[in-house]
């Protein structure tokens, strides 16, 4: 366990959000830098000092950014390891949760940029995820091992996957099957998911404002 505090920079109503919810789910004190989308103040000084990128989340840690949402989760669930959200080096789950850790940012969100823009996706030789119908089906067959990505186990997985899929459906981008559905309000019910939605709600309406 760490006594240093990691520093995270948020943006509610952004992809920061998911990676709140893993925070508060692991319950440990962190450092909050809050950008406002609305004024652009992620392209901004001086955050583009810190993530030349101007995307959330980031943390900076032990004198170290960290950017990209999965690599974000990583760290987090790997750094607070006595929490047991990520599974360790010698767990024979450690492979499953790296594959649809990085899975996610991978194939699912190329997929679902080139389907929610209406272009066709290259060519399977060269596109990252293959095709729509086989990365969906791949993703709901995991799913349907439920309840959690790891089957019996909720993990910091489920915080991305349930968070992502929460805003996909509801922006009619990914289909909202009846396991989908499901998962998603399993995720969505646990209190620190309920905890840190309400704290970005506040967040959003004072910046609203």
């Amino acid at each position: 366990m760490t006594n240093e505090r990691v520093t995270f920079y948020h943006a509610p109503n952004s992809r920061s959000g998911g990676a709140r919810a893993l925070l508060e789910e692991l319950g440990v004190d962190y450092e909050l830098k809050v950008l406002n989308l609305r004024k652009q103040e992620q392209r901004q000084s001086p955050y583009v000092g810190v993530n030349p990128m101007g995307k959330v989340p980031a943390i900076w840690h032990r004198g170290q950014l960290v950017t990209e949402q999965p690599a974000v989760y990583i760290y987090l669930a790997d750094l607070y390891a006595e929490k047991g959200l990520a599974p360790g080096l010698d767990d024979p789950l450690r492979g499953v949760y790296l594959r649809w850790m990085v899975f996610y940012g991978s194939c699912f969100e190329p997929a679902l940029v080139d389907r929610s823009m209406q272009r066709e996706p290259a060519a399977p030789s060269t596109c990252p995820y293959g095709d729509w119908d086989t990365m969906f089906s791949t993703l709901v067959a995991q799913l349907e091992r439920g309840p959690y990505m790891l089957g019996e186990r909720f993990s910091a997985l489920d915080v991305l996957w349930g968070s992502a899929l929460r805003w996909t459906t509801m922006f009619k981008l990914v289909p909202e099957l009846p396991v989908i559905t499901a998962y998603v309000e399993r995720i969505a019910a646990r209190p620190a998911m309920q905890r840190a939605a309400a704290l970005d709600a506040e967040l959003a309406a004072a910046q609203a404002a």
